[in-house]
């Protein structure tokens, strides 16, 4: 098995996301070569969720308004009841994702993350797992539910909570690896 040297990984947040939901995926990847650039539709920085209260900050290394898709080989979205509830209400991120399915590149979202993915409109008969609250929303917006530590359904893999870490991230590894897959068109 090839490492990732030479993979670029876009993980893309607001403020409020789970701080482990980040820092294990992202340290994962990296572990394995990927670069990984935080994207974000602030500049500067993000503030991360911790145990009940505000994290850590991290740095933003390009706004939604400065990354090309094209550049990246997989997203990343992590969860957090705030991060996505705010990135779905930005067009620009919905669409910078959006590109993702429809080049067939590999999208990764853990526990609420996957509420930004219903805005895709790319969700419909495709696989999938979350925290249990979003369940409904996914079902609803035409995704088939599965109550597993990590599904995957042609490059979307999706976890739904911290504890699904370790299979999450083994799993995003192995589909960024695999590269483009024709299924992931949707759109």
């Amino acid at each position: 098995m090839s490492n990732l040297s030479g993979k670029k990984i876009a993980l893309i947040t607001e403020n409020g996301f789970e701080e482990v939901e980040f820092t294990s995926p992202k340290k994962a990847l990296e572990d394995q070569g990927a670069t990984v650039e935080v994207i974000s539709p602030n500049s500067g920085s993000v503030k991360s969720w911790n145990d009940g209260d505000w994290g850590s900050d991290f740095k933003v290394d390009k706004t939604v308004n400065e990354a090309n898709s094209d550049e990246y080989h997989a997203v990343l979205i992590p969860g957090g009841v705030i991060n996505p509830d705010k990135l779905r209400r930005n067009k620009e991120a919905v669409q910078f994702i959006k590109d993702f399915f429809a080049k067939g590149k590999p999208v990764a979202s853990i526990c609420h993350g996957p509420q930004v993915l219903i805005e895709t409109g790319a969700l419909a008969g495709r696989k999938m797992t979350s925290f249990p609250s979003i369940k409904q929303d996914l079902i609803n917006a035409g995704a088939e539910w599965y109550d597993q530590e990590c599904v995957c359904d042609q490059a979307l893999v999706t976890s739904r909570s911290p504890e699904d870490l370790e299979a999450f991230n083994k799993k995003i590894i192995e589909e960024i690896r695999e590269g483009k897959h024709e299924g992931q068109k949707t759109l």
